[in-house]
């Protein structure tokens, strides 16, 4: 499925014209949007490259949905500047939709159509032909999957299918650079990784896709580059294993053979090692950030000593989940105010 995706991506055909070429797909600079004495951006700088997937990282109303409302244009910017494709979101608005799709957090097609309808409306609306739109149509239902429920109903899609259809939906006319706005909300993991396959499509396709999500696994997982936003301003950025390494520790995972000894083992890792170790909810795990030169070996050598036997001893680079705590002192599925961003 997904190398078809690509080439439905690519074969695309652009009725609106993609413009001169430029090296960044989007710049901002001191981007702000308050609402109210809420200030949602809070000074926002960017500069994503083309091609690839950009990770823009962050909890439930860190800001996420509010910047990329402003970079599709349906959004003015209080203050700073965004630039796509090196126009002004402001002054060059029509130049910059014409480069862009978005998909946003909920299906926004029209659930009382079939999935066929839905996409041959809107390649009507795009400028196609009725044979070519018909064509196009079939082509996008085919490349991700749904050929067999191009008759159906909409409404009657399962919640990865409605992703599917709406991401079809928003390549109808191969855009340049394409929004995700936290695209598998909700979903099973079967179908989140049909989501990340759609994803990997695009890029070959030779579209640049900007993923905003809350899900550390799935940035892990898709992006090349990842910003980290909380409470509207940026405070990391870098590759996943840049971000990882900036934390400046290892990450020590271990399972005890017996859970009712965890505490004990517990208190014997953190006189060792010297650093907290915390209780994960697994009745039988224990996790720790370690400094380099933390005497590991020594430490299995003491439960070892003490009769304490393991499922599990492991080390290695922390997750993106732990960059993110240690970098914002709370974890990623917490809440900060976003009056855009209703969840």
């Amino acid at each position: 499925m997904t190398a078809d995706i690509g080439d439905a991506v690519a074969a695309g055909r652009d009725e609106r014209g993609s413009g001169d070429a430029a090296a960044l797909a989007i710049e901002t600079q001191g981007l702000v949007k308050h609402f109210g004495s809420t200030r949602a951006v809070d000074g926002v700088d960017l500069r994503i490259p083309v091609g690839g997937v950009h990770g823009f990282l962050g909890p439930n109303g860190a800001g996420k949905t509010t910047t990329i409302r402003v970079l599709a244009t349906l959004l003015r910017p209080d203050g700073g500047t965004a630039r796509v494709f090196g126009h002004d979101v402001v002054t060059e608005a029509d130049a910059v939709r014409a480069r862009v799709s978005l998909t946003g957090q909920f299906a926004s097609l029209d659930e009382d159509l079939t999935g066929a309808e839905n996409l041959l409306l809107l390649a009507r609306l795009l400028g196609y032909s009725r044979a070519a739109a018909r064509q196009r149509a079939d082509q996008l239902l085919s490349a991700f999957g749904l050929g067999e429920a191009a008759g159906k109903q909409v409404k009657q899609y399962s919640g990865g299918m409605r992703r599917r259809i709406d991401i079809a939906a928003s390549i109808v006319v191969r855009p340049d650079l394409i929004f995700l706005d936290e695209p598998t909300t909700g979903l099973d993991p079967r179908s989140r990784n049909q989501v990340w396959d759609v994803v990997r499509a695009l890029v070959r396709g030779g579209t640049t896709v900007l993923l905003t999500t809350q899900y550390l696994d799935e940035a892990d997982q898709l992006a090349d580059r990842i910003s980290v936003i909380d409470a509207g301003r940026v405070i990391a950025e870098g590759t996943p294993g840049q971000l990882k390494a900036s934390v400046g520790s290892g990450s020590l995972h271990v399972r005890v053979l017996d859970p009712a000894r965890r505490a004990e083992a517990r208190g014997l890792l953190e006189r060792v090692l010297g650093v907290p170790v915390a209780e994960d909810g697994d009745p039988a795990a224990l996790t720790a950030r370690v400094p380099d030169g933390a005497p590991t070996a020594r430490a299995l050598a003491a439960l070892e000593d003490a009769g304490l036997p393991l499922a599990q001893f492991a080390l290695g680079q922390p997750s993106l989940d732990e960059v993110f705590l240690a970098l914002t002192g709370r974890p990623a599925d917490s809440r900060t105010p976003d009056p855009e961003d209703p969840r």
